[in-house]
């Protein structure tokens, strides 16, 4: 379980004139954590699949504990540093034939679980919090209905809970859109290698956020199975198939590393974040090519990345492919030299909080001049003041707007402890920079 921490209901964020110099490592990434856990549960490997380095927050213990409830064997190691994903011996791929899931405001788990007990035998809910009844999920409910699978929504507009009523999943042809949410795709990705017979998956539409579906390709891939992508938006998976990995480890969180490079970015200095490997799963790791892009200086080596502060400028944007990092690059606006125009983000209106709207409403409360399009927004520096500002309960509006704090004194932040949701130990490591001076 994630270290008991005690939040206050606001944080004063304390300004600082020094240039940064530090160096950090963050915790590991939240999407192959829950990916990671998916897959894991599904593999069939006598003692067990062992992760290394998974991140412990609210997103992903709302995970672990649906798995248990649907019969797996989860037990922390090492000092919380692995954990270990077993299978019931004998047990069916979905061991329980009825379990009644609460996801809270995780969007992973709730669409990958969605997709995953649609392989068992039996009637399964998933529900979450009020937020989460407002945020669509009949795209994939549909994909499955075209499987055969009996997939309902309680609600009149295609949100959670939902009930699945299911004796596995037959396999076929399928056309899914992807247009609001890419886990959609990924959650069914993950299941089809388990499906009776292989399955053909085509998006229809809009594709929205595809590297993180570049990442389950290639993690499934590490996991021994075959996808075979025909054509762009077209997946051919085989199955059944036998999933054979034993150990895996996870990489440290590319978009929690995007506030501390953004730190660099606003405040001056360097700040490096290490533990990436030399080709990395996560798309939100060209966040730093934006910041260069703006005028900051980016190094990468083996197993790092470094930002050195410059002057920053604005730009124009489509952050599709990186949108989990929005908000992040609307703090870094705020202190560049002309506007920055964001794009072609009119999905993430249905995340934890209509992203768009929030970061429009609170840059605004700070002083900035903003303007909001349904698929994005533009930011135009402006003198920046102190004020309270409310997060949403969205860890990341919290995570990013800290960042004008370091700047701008008066800087309060409503809700703190909303971080817990992927990142509990934010503050700490955000002080820890903070004091840590360029010489």
């Amino acid at each position: 379980m994630t270290e008991a921490r005690v939040y206050p209901a606001q944080l004063a964020i304390q300004p600082i004139s020094h240039p940064l110099a530090a160096t950090i490592r963050v915790p590991g990434s939240k999407s192959i954590t829950n990916r990671a856990l998916v897959l894991a549960a599904l593999t069939k490997a006598p003692d067990g699949v062992t992760l290394d380095y998974p991140l412990e927050s609210e997103d992903t213990e709302v995970m672990i504990d649906s798995l248990r409830k649907l019969g797996y064997g989860i037990e922390w190691r090492d000092q919380q540093r692995s954990i270990v994903v077993t299978r019931p011996m004998g047990a069916s791929l979905i061991p329980a034939n009825h379990a009644d899931l609460y996801v809270a405001n995780s969007g992973t788990t709730m669409r990958f679980l969605t997709a995953m007990v649609a392989l068992g035998t039996g009637q399964f809910r998933l529900d979450g919090v009020p937020r989460m009844r407002e945020r669509p999920i009949g795209d994939l409910l549909d994909a499955l209905k075209q499987l055969g699978v009996s997939a309902t929504s309680e609600t009149a507009n295609d949100c959670p809970p939902v009930v699945i009523q299911t004796d596995g999943i037959p396999g076929g042809e399928v056309a899914i859109r992807a247009g609001m949410s890419s886990q959609f795709l990924s959650g069914l990705l993950m299941a089809a290698p388990f499906a009776r017979s292989s399955m053909s998956i085509r998006v229809a539409g809009e594709f929205v956020s595809e590297p993180y579906v570049a990442m389950t390709v290639a993690m499934m891939r590490d996991w021994g199975i075959t996808v075979v992508t025909p054509a762009p938006g077209h997946y051919v998976v085989p199955a059944p198939q036998v999933a054979t990995r034993s150990h895996y480890s996870i990489e440290p969180d590319a978009s929690a590393a995007s506030y501390f490079v953004a730190a660099a970015a606003i405040q001056g200095g360097r700040v490096t974040v290490s533990g990436f490997p030399n080709v990395s799963l996560q798309g939100d790791l060209a966040f730093v090519d934006v910041l260069e892009e703006m005028g900051c200086q980016v190094t990468k080596s083996d197993s790092a990345i470094t930002v050195q502060g410059g002057t920053l400028r604005g730009i124009d944007l489509d952050m599709n492919a990186i949108s989990d990092t929005v908000m992040t690059l609307g703090a870094v606006a705020c202190f560049a030299e002309g506007p920055t125009t964001i794009r072609n983000v009119a999905h993430i209106r249905h995340k934890e909080t209509d992203r768009i709207s929030a970061l429009a409403n609170e840059l605004r409360r700070l002083g900035a001049e903003v303007i909001e399009r349904a698929d994005g927004l533009t930011i135009h520096p402006r003198p920046l003041h102190g004020a309270t500002v409310q997060t949403y309960r969205d860890h990341r509006m919290a995570m990013s707007l800290s960042l004008i704090g370091m700047r701008v004194p008066g800087v309060v932040i409503d809700d703190p402890g909303c971080v817990a949701k992927t990142y509990p130990g934010y503050w700490e490591d955000f002080a820890a920079i903070q004091n840590r001076a360029a010489n």
